[in-house]
């Protein structure tokens, strides 16, 4: 009965006090937080994109009828990329965290923002695969077939014709990348990532400051919004059709 009390007190004490941006919390917490995330999703969807766009050009072009046709490789790569696709992000942070600690290098610690995005990266690399092959099988066959009669290169055709055409919907399929690891993002601070999740569940949920949790929620909604408007803007901006 005390404890139920307390929270009700709690509560009400935020309501009463008008203290939505003279919480000590934000003063003190919120932009090291909002810094943590940027770092976090900024680092961690350049390395899903440098890495998963040429997997996502192997899944497509290892294929039967491919540019490289390998379906051995096609049957492994695909086999790999659908089990970290299956394993939940939060059981595929431990993993990554345990490999840190059994590494152990001196400048990086399994936890905080940067051990999280490496995790994230891991995460989210199977699944931006998957969206790059799916963007580049959408490009059609005859602009593939006119590039192999002038004699250009696999390499060339890839990077050039296929990437390039598919190139709108890459960008689109970023967009969401970069959306989803924000969501991830706020999972990690649970388990000890830092950012705007830490912020929201150590000082909004378990001390009951729920002025805390609001603004958070309204930065990240803020930060989709932009990375949506920028993701749209510039998918407009290189699409030539």
């Amino acid at each position: 009965m005390i404890t139920s009390l307390t929270h009700v007190d709690a509560v009400a004490q935020i309501f009463a006090a008008g203290s939505w941006f003279s919480n000590p919390a934000i003063e003190r917490g919120l932009f090291p937080a909002i810094m943590e995330t940027i770092y976090m999703v900024g680092l961690s969807s350049l390395l899903t994109v440098l890495i998963g766009l040429p997997l996502g050009l192997v899944l497509s072009e290892t294929r039967k009828g491919g540019l490289i046709a390998a379906p051995f490789v096609n049957r492994v790569t695909g086999a790999l990329v659908n089990l970290g696709r299956a394993v939940p992000f939060i059981i595929l942070a431990i993993i990554v965290l345990f490999l840190i600690r059994a590494v152990d290098l001196p400048f990086l610690k399994a936890i905080g923002w940067p051990a999280f995005t490496i995790a994230l990266a891991v995460s989210a690399i199977p699944y931006f695969a998957r969206l790059v092959e799916s963007n580049v099988l959408a490009v059609a066959p005859g602009k593939v077939e006119a590039a192999q009669m002038t004699g250009a290169s696999r390499t060339r055709i890839m990077w050039d014709i296929l990437v390039r055409e598919a190139l709108p919907s890459i960008i689109n399929s970023v967009t969401i990348l970069v959306i989803t690891i924000v969501g991830y993002s706020a999972m990690a601070g649970a388990v000890g990532g830092g950012g705007l999740g830490a912020l929201a569940i150590n000082q909004g949920y378990q001390r009951y400051q729920f002025d805390v949790i609001v603004i958070v929620v309204a930065v990240i909604l803020l930060m989709v919004q932009v990375i949506q408007w920028a993701g749209d803007m510039l998918s407009r901006m290189v699409d030539h059709r």
